[in-house]
């Protein structure tokens, strides 16, 4: 299996990819923004996605976006095709986006809406925090693309303070302090000694 950031050979896939996005989205009864295929070429051409495949097969997807100038990038979109389901495919995908939104955009904050357990564990464990909505991008064209949610009527009702998905938030200068924190040597035992030898 190939995991790679997209190109416009990548094309071929695209009436492949939406179709599946609308077709889990009606599977699972919740929401996933319905996006074009001219909005899905474009990730593509524009190396803004990740696309998996097996011997020439579609396996999965999954786009980034930008929002605030730059400040927010959103990894959305993930999907993977059912004959690839429970192999650690969404994982795998997730990462190489991931790493595609921190190289491209190292300073910006990474964030995700889903409804989706395995998501929330993936995106967990790439560092992202379960945060409240307002700590996302107030941009209005990405809250203009929940429109075509089914769960859209209760995000308006809520004021776009909560709604059926979880926020989570990938914040780099937090990685960057634990990071640090991480690689302090541990000084406990030092401490202790002192005081043991202390009168």
């Amino acid at each position: 299996m190939e995991i790679e950031v997209s190109s416009s050979i990548h094309l071929m896939y695209v009436n492949e990819i939406q179709q599946e996005m609308y077709d889990s989205a009606q599977r699972r009864g919740t929401g996933i923004a319905k996006r074009s295929i001219e909005y899905l070429s474009k990730k593509i051409t524009e190396g803004n996605a990740v696309v998996a495949t097996d011997n020439g097969k579609w396996v999965g997807f999954c786009y980034i976006e930008t929002w605030s100038h730059g400040q927010f990038v959103a990894n959305s979109g993930l999907i993977v095709s059912p004959d690839f389901r429970h192999l650690g495919v969404a994982t795998l995908i997730k990462d190489k986006v991931f790493a595609l939104s921190r190289n491209k955009y190292p300073e910006a904050k990474i964030f995700g809406l889903t409804t989706g357990l395995a998501v929330m564990k993936i995106n967990s464990d790439l560092g992202y925090k379960p945060v409240i909505y307002s700590e996302l991008t107030q941009d209005e064209e990405f809250w203009n693309g929940c429109k075509s949610c089914v769960n859209y009527d209760i995000l308006m009702k809520k004021e776009r303070k909560n709604c059926l998905c979880t926020a989570m938030l990938f914040v780099p200068e937090n990685a960057k302090k634990n990071s640090a924190e991480n690689s302090q040597p541990d000084n406990r035992y030092n401490n202790e000694q002192e005081s043991s030898f202390s009168v």
